[in-house]
């Protein structure tokens, strides 16, 4: 089975490295306006940002989304 996406720009990223730019462009408090969920606004931390994007599939769309629109896609 052939699980290639060329089409597909978030193949092979990882969810870590699309919230790691997003807080390194964005920051926090932009983010948690964007995006308004807790683990972005109270006490925001990379680990439970993803434990909390991995469990919640209408945030981590988000996320991607927002990722998208960054990077021009």
């Amino acid at each position: 089975m052939n699980t290639e996406q060329p089409n597909n720009p978030l193949h092979g990223k990882k969810l870590e490295t699309i919230l790691l730019y997003l807080v390194d462009n964005y920051g926090w408090d932009e983010l948690g306006d964007r995006i308004p969920v807790n683990c972005f606004r109270h006490d925001p931390s990379i680990k439970s940002s993803l434990v909390f994007l991995r469990k919640t599939p209408w945030a981590r769309q988000k996320v991607e989304e927002l990722y998208l629109k960054a990077i021009g896609m």
